[in-house]
């Protein structure tokens, strides 16, 4: 009797309207869908009135998920060209009493060992790793801008009248800006999507203290909207929660690295998507010149074999070192880390 194999990932979901929006519409919206080598994760802030937004939060994830799942690229490009065609589907409906509406998005896949992240708007992503809380996302809004700037300070920027300004989101243009990157993950990480409905109302110490909790994904996430109900609930509330509950080994692609200069145009990384896969050619290159040697010099075939298989071996094993150094020196940014009890912030960021 084979014994089932223990699921890669474990996920919980919820979203709520929260109490103070008139009407009860929630323009929130949140999708999970299991992939063959792990899942979409994606969460999605509408904007533009009651039916205006909660459309155009629905549309985008319907395109984000149709055109990922259909593509047959590498996920890092397969997912920036979901998330421009997410743009377009919202873009092709913002006519008649629907122009004006446009939706944040904050799409995670997660690939056997590898996060990809995709964000567009003020939605966003932390990781649980053992006892630190790292936020992996920057908000593009006006007040955070401010904030980056030091003209405001994190509890200013809470309570602003224009905290839900947004300077980025689907269906305002059809070139869509956004930021991707990948990290590397392992047994025991806890990833949080969340609109601003929780992040903008409940503290990252807060935060922190209920994801640590041994409590499952599910229930994890409904105290959460339970904490931001509590302060007060002024918006739509959204909280996905992804366990990673194996190790499992890197995807031979490589991880986009977080550029820090914020959004780019889905285009332009693209384009440097496809300069990404010069390890893939030369790997490849390596793979047929190994084979046209072992047959055209027959009696040194084991010997030419061996070394053509070390230098592949060499050149994966010297790209994965740089994937996690990579990893770790986004990972340990002073100002994405809490420890329990404490905050720590960078040097350009107001107390």
């Amino acid at each position: 009797m084979r014994v089932p194999a223990t699921p890669l990932l474990s996920f919980g979901l919820v979203t709520d309207v929260g109490r103070q929006r008139q009407g009860g519409v929630n323009q929130d919206a949140a999708l999970a869908l299991d992939l063959p080598r792990g899942g979409l994760y994606a969460v999605a802030d509408g904007m533009g009135g009651h039916a205006a937004g909660e459309l155009a939060a629905n549309l985008a994830l319907d395109a984000l998920a149709q055109h990922y799942t259909e593509e047959r690229t590498l996920p890092p490009a397969r997912l920036v060209a979901a998330v421009q065609a997410a743009n377009m589907a919202v873009l092709r409906h913002a006519v008649g009493e629907y122009v004006g509406m446009g939706t944040t998005l904050l799409a995670a896949v997660l690939d056997r060992g590898a996060l990809l992240l995709a964000h567009v708007g003020d939605s966003r992503a932390y990781l649980l790793r053992g006892e630190e809380l790292l936020r992996l996302t920057e908000d593009h809004s006006w007040v955070a801008e401010q904030v980056r700037l030091g003209l405001l300070t994190e509890e200013e920027a809470r309570t602003h009248q224009w905290r839900s300004v947004v300077s980025n989101a689907l269906g305002g243009e059809e070139r869509v800006r956004l930021e991707l990157f990948g990290l590397p993950v392992c047994s025991g990480d806890r990833l949080l999507l969340c609109s601003d409905g929780l992040s903008g109302v409940v503290p990252e110490e807060e935060l922190l203290r209920l994801l640590a909790s041994k409590q499952s994904p599910e229930a994890t996430a409904r105290r959460l909207v339970d904490a931001a109900n509590d302060l007060g609930g002024p918006d739509n509330i959204t909280a996905l929660i992804v366990d990673v509950v194996r190790d499992a080994r890197l995807p031979s692609y490589e991880l986009p690295p977080p550029r820090g200069e914020g959004p780019v145009y889905a285009d332009v990384l693209l384009s440097t998507q496809r300069g990404n896969s010069l390890v893939t050619y030369v790997l490849l290159m390596l793979a047929y010149f190994t084979l046209l040697s072992v047959i055209l010099v027959p009696e040194h075939r084991s010997l030419l074999g061996l070394l053509g298989t070390l230098v592949m071996v060499l050149i994966i094993l010297a790209q994965r070192v740089t994937l996690a150094r990579q990893a770790r020196r986004y990972l340990q940014r002073p100002r994405s880390s809490l420890r329990r009890g404490s905050v720590t912030r960078g040097p350009g960021e107001a107390r």
